[in-house]
């Protein structure tokens, strides 16, 4: 796993029914290729971008919890313990304790104040060889995270004094509230008050090179859209937001290039 500093997100994982039908899925909207790591604890499918970053990995969604299926972000943090101590008094939940993958690391599964899920992860031991960054926009990987908070301004003081994020600036969208941009570790990413029915929760936009013939391979792989989408973005960029056939929820960002 790449692995920099404090507050990144350095990992992205699917949780869903059915494995081989979501890789494939995804290598035709998204360009991911998928392997077996051959690692120990389980069935598990990596993805790598077509920049050959490994970006993150597809795992069944385990019977015990029966979410429906998701994408999750790991956060690298310097001490795990800490971040979960501090998660505690802060108001959020461990929704599982700090916990091994053998050979990789540690982390645990957290819920922020409001609700929305994401896991804490530290390497152990760190990587010799970490991955290079890809490029900014690198086709495959993700482009974009953004939280749909119940409360922005809440929601941006947890995740602040958890990573030390910083915010950017602060933009009024009118009826649908204030935009806020934040930077972590190597990243950008914004928070909003959700407009649109559900939890609370992270959504990551992926990048891709046409967004238009990312839309038609949705609609052939069996994912959907919801109406209005693509919509264009400050910069001339044009995001989509949609749902896999498994039902995970996920984002692209990409240009138009017709």
């Amino acid at each position: 796993m790449v692995t920099t500093s404090h507050g990144k997100f350095v990992w992205y994982e699917l949780m869903t029914t059915d494995v081989p039908a979501a890789a494939k899925f995804y290598h035709a909207v998204v360009g991911l290729d998928s392997f077996d790591p051959n690692t120990p604890g389980g069935p598990y499918t990596m993805l790598r971008a077509p920049c050959g970053t490994v970006i993150g990995g597809i795992a069944p969604r385990l019977e015990d919890h029966p979410a429906p299926p998701h994408w999750i972000g790991y956060i690298y943090v310097d001490d795990l313990a800490a971040a979960v101590r501090h998660v505690g008094i802060a108001g959020g939940i461990i929704r599982r304790p700090a916990s091994e993958i053998p050979g990789v690391g540690h982390f645990a599964v957290i819920a922020d104040p409001q609700g929305a899920t994401f896991i804490v992860f530290k390497p152990d031991p760190e990587p010799a060889n970490p991955q290079p960054p890809p490029a900014r926009g690198a086709p495959g990987t993700i482009g974009w995270h953004e939280l749909h908070a119940a409360n922005e301004t809440t929601a941006f003081a947890f995740y602040e004094t958890l990573f030390g994020w910083t915010e950017a600036r602060s933009d009024d969208l009118g009826p649908l509230g204030t935009y806020r941009t934040f930077t972590t570790t190597g990243g950008m990413g914004g928070l909003m008050t959700k407009v649109s029915p559900g939890d609370p929760h992270w959504q990551y936009y992926f990048n891709v090179p046409d967004i238009d013939a990312a839309v038609a391979s949705i609609a052939s792989g069996g994912g959907t859209m919801q109406p209005g989408w693509p919509r264009e973005i400050p910069g001339g960029g044009w995001i989509v937001m949609a749902e896999d056939p498994q039902g995970a929820h996920f984002a692209l960002v990409g240009p138009r290039t017709a």
